[in-house]
C-alpha cells in the first residue's frame, strides 16, 4: 500500500469512529489513552500517527496487549505469525536528501533533508504463536493504571514542567495572553485520573506558545485552525495518558469542535499527519521540560514538515 493510501484509510476510519462515538463523547484517541502506548517487540514505542492507529486496530479486534512486530521480527524472537492472519499497515518515515533549487555554486546551497513516508506491515502479538509470556507481562502492566503511584507520578510530572497553573472555577482552559493554565480543583473531578488527563490537554495547548513550540496552524488550516489546535490537544493528551498509565477523560464541552474536526479530516487525509505530528512534538516538549529522557521510538517521527 502506498503511504498516501494508508493516510486516507486511517483518516476514513478515524472519521467513522468519531461519528460513531459522538453521542457518548468516546473518541477514537481514548482507545490509545486507555490501552497504553503501542510497543514494538523490542520495547520501542510507536509514535505520532502510528500510536493512534495501532490501538484503533487493536480495539476493533478485541486485542489488548499492544505489542507489534513485523513477520520477521516475530520470528527473530521465537514466535510465528499464524497462517492466514492479516497484517496492519503502519508508516515509516525515511530520511533522504534532495538537491537545492539554488545554483550549486551559491554559498549555502546543498542537499536538503526530507522525510519520505513508506508503509510496512506489522502483526499484533495476539496474531502469533509462541508469545504467551509477552501477553501475560503486558496484561499485568495494563492493569497497573490509575494507581496511587501513577497519580503521584502525574502530579510530579506537571510540577516539574513548571507551567503557571491557577486552580479554581468550573472550566479548564489555557489563556495565551497571560500564558496561564486554568483548572478546576482536583476535588471537582470524579476521578483523579480525569484531573490529570484534563491538565495534559491544557498543557499541550501551553506548548504552542511563541516562546516554546510556536505552533501556528492558521497557515495550514485557515479558519479551522482553532479546531485543529483542539484536535492536537486531544491527541496529545491521549498520548501523554498512554505513556503515563492514566485513563482518558471524555470532554463533552468539545461539542463545538466536532464539526470542525470532521471538516479538517475530510478535507485532506494528510491533515492527520500534521495534527498527530504536532501532538507528538507537544508531548515530547512536556517530557523534556519534566526532565525525562524519551526512549528510542519505532517507525514514526514528528518531523512531517518536509515529508513527501
Amino acid at each position: 500500500m502506498h503511504a498516501n493510501d494508508l493516510f486516507t484509510a486511517i483518516t476514513d476510519q478515524l472519521v467513522a469512529d468519531i461519528e460513531a462515538g459522538a453521542g457518548t463523547w468516546r473518541m477514537p484517541w481514548h482507545t490509545l489513552a486507555d490501552a497504553g502506548t503501542p510497543l514494538s517487540i523490542d520495547h520501542r514505542p510507536y509514535r505520532g500517527l502510528n500510536a493512534l492507529w495501532l490501538p484503533m486496530v487493536a480495539a476493533s479486534h478485541g486485542w489488548t496487549c499492544g505489542v507489534w512486530a513485523t513477520y520477521r521480527g516475530w520470528q527473530r524472537h521465537g514466535a510465528q505469525v499464524r497462517r492466514g492472519e492479516k497484517g496492519t499497515q503502519v508508516v515509516l518515515w525515511k530520511p533522504t536528501t534532495a538537491r537545492s533549487d539554488t545554483d550549486d555554486n551559491d554559498e549555502g546551497s546543498g542537499p536538503r533533508r526530507r522525510l519520505l513516508a513508506r508503509a510496512y506491515t506489522v502483526f499484533a502479538v495476539e496474531q502469533v504463536d509462541g508469545a504467551d509470556e509477552i501477553i501475560a507481562r503486558h496484561a499485568a502492566q495494563l492493569a497497573d493504571r490509575d494507581t496511587p503511584e501513577r497519580i503521584e507520578a502525574a502530579e510530579a510530572f506537571f510540577a516539574a514542567v513548571g507551567a503557571r497553573v491557577v486552580e479554581g472555577g468550573n472550566r479548564a482552559s489555557y489563556q495565551p495572553a497571560t500564558d496561564t493554565i486554568h483548572l478546576p480543583s482536583l476535588s471537582q473531578f470524579d476521578e483523579a485520573a480525569h484531573y490529570y488527563g484534563t491538565s495534559a490537554h491544557e498543557h499541550v495547548h501551553w506548548t504552542g506558545h511563541a516562546d516554546r513550540l510556536a505552533r501556528d496552524l492558521t497557515g495550514r488550516f485557515g479558519s479551522d485552525a482553532y479546531a485543529a489546535e483542539e484536535l492536537v490537544a486531544e491527541l496529545g493528551a491521549a498520548m501523554w495518558c498512554a505513556q503515563s498509565g492514566i485513563s482518558a477523560v471524555t470532554r463533552p464541552d468539545h461539542a463545538a469542535y466536532l464539526a470542525g474536526w470532521l471538516r479538517v479530516l475530510k478535507t485532506d487525509a494528510r491533515a492527520l499527519v500534521t495534527v498527530s505530528s504536532r501532538a507528538q512534538a507537544a508531548v515530547d516538549h512536556l517530557t523534556a521540560c519534566a526532565g525525562i529522557t524519551a526512549p528510542a521510538h519505532e517507525g514514526d517521527t514528528t518531523e512531517d514538515s518536509e515529508a513527501a
